[in-house]
């Protein structure tokens, strides 16, 4: 399985990326500085801040333990993970082409095909699990890849490197979300993507407190026009969230611990139930790109989804309003579990026909596995699904 690419152990980076004590007063926690604007000694003499659009302390920490996160030297906090792709995106003109996976959160999906398409970008949605497809769509006007590995919410694995190796003498910028793995089981730029970005709101806030995206890159030449973009947008997070996602961060090793170790004995647990028709989880020794996701992943993670052989809608509604300790809501990573309905939450959005095609059925769940204890989330699964 793939390390950490820091000398740095990961709990230990986790705990002090980024951070340093104030050295006003010894703080060891960064102050939330609660500052729109600063005072200049003179005109243009400042200490490094001018205005919190363009940048703030607590920020700038953040920014660097996200760069320090995935092993890279320049980290971007957005408002949310959609204003961080939306980012991405802006460097595009009319005429470009992007290829992405077929397999996407919805809400990018949404952003790609409602707001970009019209603006004259065209997109080719492909099944990455093989590289041979992106390679089919590759061509002189392409300009960015943008991969989900594993994917939401089908958990479909990429060759990360395979990918990037397609790319090498070529314009396109390779684009990895990786909110599902997290830096702590997947580091996509040492294995040759440009861009990672992060919906934060999961598991790097971790506690379903915060809205936040993040973009991390170890070229200058990638980071200046997203800085430049994030200036002039205003799409930033205000310092007392980025206060909230330092902390969570410093316990991102240890909780990510736990999902996984949760994920496997749910996905273990509802692959022998006779009840469950497919389990969606890249641990499973028989799961597509099994090999891959154990080459490029430290552990497999804590989201799964699965469907019932009972595939009617009316079932698998039931199911998840039956949880007791998965709460039946919409996004993931937190400390808590989740259960959601991906056709009618997450991925609505999706048009039916492409969700029928990707798999995306009706009887499609998903789970975020929580920190809980993995016999109080079997046994809830168990009174909800039957055995």
């Amino acid at each position: 399985m793939s390390q950490h690419n820091s000398k740095t152990g990961f709990n230990t980076l986790a705990v002090h990326a980024g951070v340093k004590p104030d050295p006003s007063t010894g703080a060891i926690m960064t102050p939330v500085f609660m500052s729109s604007t600063y005072v200049q000694e003179g005109i243009g003499q400042h200490k490094g801040y001018e205005y919190s659009r363009s940048s703030n302390p607590t920020r700038d920490a953040l920014e660097a333990a996200f760069a320090a996160l995935e092993g890279g030297t320049h980290g971007l906090a957005f408002s949310s993970g959609l204003a961080a792709v939306d980012a991405v995106m802006m460097t595009l003109k009319p005429g470009d082409e992007v290829i992405a996976g077929d397999d996407l959160y919805g809400g990018t999906r949404r952003l790609f095909a409602t707001h970009y398409a019209p603006l004259g970008i065209q997109f080719n949605f492909v099944d990455t699990q093989d590289p041979a497809n992106v390679a089919a769509h590759l061509n002189d006007k392409t300009r960015l890849v943008w991969l989900e590995t594993p994917t939401n919410p089908l958990m479909r694995i990429t060759d990360t490197a395979a990918v990037a190796e397609l790319l090498q003498g070529h314009p396109a910028r390779l684009a990895v979300d990786n909110t599902f793995a997290t830096p702590a089981l997947q580091n996509p730029l040492t294995l040759g993507a440009d861009i990672v970005m992060h919906s934060v709101t999961k598991y790097l806030g971790g506690h379903s407190d915060v809205v936040m995206g993040a973009l991390m890159t170890k070229d200058a030449e990638v980071d200046a026009p997203l800085r430049t973009i994030q200036n002039n947008v205003g799409a930033v997070p205000g310092p007392m969230d980025c206060f909230l996602v330092l902390r969570g961060i410093k316990t991102l090793g240890i909780r990510v611990r736990q999902h996984c170790a949760n994920g496997r004995a749910v996905a273990e647990w509802l692959e022998a139930n006779p009840r469950v028709d497919k389990v969606y989880w890249p641990g499973l020794a028989d799961f597509r790109n099994h090999d891959v996701a154990t080459r490029q992943m430290n552990d497999y993670g804590g989201m799964i989804s699965f469907t019932l052989v009972d595939d009617s809608l009316e079932t698998s509604r039931k199911v998840c309003e039956s949880t007791q300790v998965f709460a039946l809501a919409e996004s993931l990573g937190g400390v808590e579990s989740l259960i959601e309905h991906p056709a009618l939450m997450t991925h609505a959005s999706v048009p039916a026909d492409q969700r029928a095609i990707l798999g995306i059925n009706d009887s499609l769940i998903r789970l975020s596995c929580g920190i809980e204890d993995a016999e109080d989330l079997i046994a809830d699964l168990n009174q909800a699904i039957g055995g």
